[in-house]
């Protein structure tokens, strides 16, 4: 189970993260979480949202550079050793995690993690095989609202 992520590239200057959350906005799709990294010369900004393709089009139409890729949401124990657990599998798998964000929400005692690994069908399915909950579009979104 595998989410798409989008990843704009955005100038580093002020007023720039506005505009893309704009142009999504008007055409009514909700952003469900971020991520924004950045260098001295621009940032990424990575987004979970319910239409990925409809927002890449938006996007592209207004003048962005964006690219989708396969993220995965795994819910973690929120406590003191819960992404550590998650983590010892991950390492004992040879998986590489690229980079990883929290989602804007959680269950009760469990957090929700965006992580980007070399390959996310691998990582997904080894995960679930050592019990983690590795989350679909459908649960996700259903946990992040509209």
């Amino acid at each position: 189970m595998k989410l798409t992520q989008i990843s704009i590239f955005l100038e580093n200057r002020p007023g720039r993260l506005r505009a893309p959350c704009q142009i999504l906005a008007d055409k009514g799709i909700n952003i469900l979480t971020l991520s924004l990294a950045d260098t001295q010369q621009f940032g990424i900004l990575r987004l979970i949202v319910r239409e990925p393709a409809r927002a890449k089009a938006a996007l592209e139409e207004a003048g962005y550079v964006v690219h989708l890729s396969d993220v995965v949401a795994l819910e973690v124990r929120d406590r003191p050793g819960g992404l550590a657990e998650v983590l010892a599998h991950v390492d004992e798998g040879g998986l590489n995690v690229e980079y990883m964000y929290a989602f804007t929400f959680g269950r009760g005692d469990r957090a929700v993690l965006i992580f980007r690994f070399e390959n996310a069908d691998r990582a997904a399915a080894l995960l679930q095989s050592k019990g983690v909950n590795v989350l679909g579009e459908v649960e996700l979104f259903e946990r992040g609202g509209s």
